[in-house]
């Protein structure tokens, strides 16, 4: 997911997965949208998706999104098959680090983490080690948004797990990444200021402070030529 979509996959938390319209309008929607082959495998991996208990409506959702965004449909139903297989992954990691059934809403986010490349062990990790009781969405949402960024897996879950213990809200660890963006380009700023500021190393044929001279000018001991110039070097001699 690119980070558009995972700032647009962060606002849609406002309202639970399992909320937004019944089967059959969603399905009705699919085949309205994709062709009938395509819409038939997507329903196939929804349907299944829904046997195992995994949170389908999201599948469903995101189909729709990506027709909506002009996606190629056989993409499509590659995205939710893949998706499909992370939310199991996601739901396996979630339930090793907290008990009881994971949320829909955390499995879906814990999903587009690890398709992020944030590693399962950190996804139980932040369910192991996260406040009681806490919606884990958008922390996984973060987490992935920050790897997707550059920032290793386990760099990721210790920066949300730090501000998560100081009892950051959601609103503020949506802000994560950003400021992530904002502290590296200051860094890379200062370091080009810094290597701007440095002294430009001597020229070749000049010589340094220990030399006494500029380059060009003879040393003190050496009296100039009738041209003005040190003694030759012997340098270019036929």
């Amino acid at each position: 997911m690119r980070r558009a979509t995972l700032i647009a996959a962060l606002l849609a938390l406002a309202g639970p997965v399992s909320a937004q319209g019944t089967v059959e309008d969603l399905t009705a929607r699919l085949r309205a949208v994709l062709p009938a082959e395509v819409a038939d495998r997507v329903i196939a991996t929804v349907t299944e998706a829904r046997s195992r208990r995994l949170p389908a409506r999201a599948l469903e959702q995101r189909a729709l999104m990506l027709a909506r965004k002009g996606t190629e449909p056989g993409s499509i139903a590659r995205s939710v098959a893949e998706q499909s297989r992370a939310m199991g992954e996601a739901r396996a990691a979630l339930a090793r680090g907290r008990a009881g059934r994971p949320a829909d809403d955390d499995v879906a986010a814990g999903a587009e983490a690890i398709r992020q490349g944030v590693a399962g062990a950190d996804v139980s990790e932040l369910a192991k080690s996260a406040p009681s009781g806490r919606s884990l969405a958008v922390p996984l949402f973060v987490i992935g948004s920050l790897v997707d960024r550059g920032l290793p897996s386990d760099a990721a879950l210790a920066s949300v797990l730090e501000r998560m213990n100081a009892r950051a809200t959601d609103a503020e660890l949506a802000r994560v990444p950003e400021q992530a963006v904002a502290a590296r380009a200051r860094a890379e700023s200062a370091r080009a200021a810094r290597a701007g500021a440095r002294p430009a190393p001597p020229a070749a044929g000049g010589r340094g402070a220990a030399g006494g001279t500029a380059r060009g000018s003879p040393p003190a001991n050496v009296p100039p030529t009738a041209g003005g110039r040190g003694r030759p070097s012997g340098r270019g001699r036929p």
